[in-house]
């Protein structure tokens, strides 16, 4: 064989081979090359909260976890408003590429049922990345009211259908649909007064204007250490951190019982599914940090590391029981 036609050939087939290279990289999808890199730049971190409140205080944890991991900052970004329905929009409308996350709460799935026509699909128009964790809805009562434990309250109420109050956040708000889950399953019924906000319920409760609050274990947690409150019960599977003396719900006769606050991160729907499972496994990672479990013990809960799939599964399940919880007793949003 000559060898003006080896080299002829050999040529042909490097060129051939080159082609099929570029080809190969030209068919991968943008979004799973630029990633490779990722992060090139700052992260937002939404959050439909205000700043200082127990959600913010988590996400600004995590954030400072993945900053340390990947980087680059995560920044959080307080959106807060319409039940948290503006963040979620904004973290729906912002570009699938890694750089917009969110870190939701309960209202992610109980708003699909209070606000109608629905104001989006999770499921549709996000992507669950990773669950954070827990902390419990606790019921407080002034240190005046006569009931030293949550059986007290079950028996006054009991006695008095709709004769006691309990203050709340609002509304359709965690600690609302909390208790409304806790009436159906110790059979007694309660009169809710909704304010704007867990602060000013605080101030009518210690100042003795209602008898019950209904609010998560991190803004009740200063009163009931001043004195001002106590707490009856914690609405969570496990003693909390903060309050380790004070039986769960299901200690105090209804076992499998659970009304929680739950974290967990978001991301618009359409973002590379190679990049969700990156950022489900440095959430995870975070969730092992000390600082991480130290911020959520402040809080009053624990971190829940697991599959993805479990945080997909919560939040079907969830949308299904509030759904359900919001036709029978007709809540309303603010």
């Amino acid at each position: 064989m000559p060898v003006a036609s080896f080299r002829t050939r050999r040529q042909v087939v490097a060129a051939l081979s080159a082609l099929g290279a570029a080809g190969a990289l030209a068919a991968l999808p943008r979004p799973a090359r630029a990633q490779s890199g990722y992060p090139v730049r700052p992260v937002r971190l939404i959050v439909g909260y205000s700043a200082g409140g127990a959600v913010d205080a988590v996400a600004r944890s995590v954030g400072q976890a993945l900053s340390a991991s990947l980087g680059q900052p995560f920044v959080v970004e307080n959106k807060p408003g319409a039940g948290t329905n503006i963040a979620v929009k904004a973290t729906i409308d912002a570009p699938a590429d890694g750089y917009t996350l969110m870190v939701t709460a309960n209202a992610l799935a109980a708003n699909m049922a209070l606000y109608q026509p629905a104001p989006f699909d999770a499921e549709r128009d996000l992507v669950a990345v990773s669950l954070i964790g827990r902390v419990p809805v606790v019921i407080a009562a002034n240190v005046g009211t006569p009931y030293a434990g949550i059986r007290d309250l079950i028996a006054a109420a009991k006695a008095q259908p709709r004769g006691i109050a309990f203050a709340s956040p609002g509304n359709g708000s965690t600690p609302h649909m909390a208790v409304e889950f806790f009436e159906r399953a110790a059979g007694i019924e309660l009169q809710h007064v909704p304010y704007r906000g867990g602060a000013q319920a605080l101030t009518e409760v210690i100042g003795g204007q209602l008898p019950l609050i209904a609010v998560n274990a991190l803004e009740v947690q200063p009163h009931v250490k001043s004195g001002k409150l106590k707490v009856l019960a914690v609405l969570s599977p496990q003693r909390s951190a903060v309050f380790p003396d004070v039986p769960t719900i299901a200690e105090s006769g209804f076992p499998g019982f659970e009304a929680s606050v739950w974290y967990g991160v978001v991301a618009p729907a359409a973002t590379p599914m190679p990049l969700v499972e990156r950022l489900h496994a440095e959430v995870q990672k975070a969730l092992q940090t000390p600082a991480v479990r130290e911020r959520m013990a402040q809080v009053g809960g624990e971190v829940l590391p697991g599959p993805r799939d479990a945080f997909v599964q919560l939040i079907r399940s969830e949308r299904a029981r509030y759904d359900k919880l919001v036709k029978e007793a007709q809540i309303k949003p603010d």
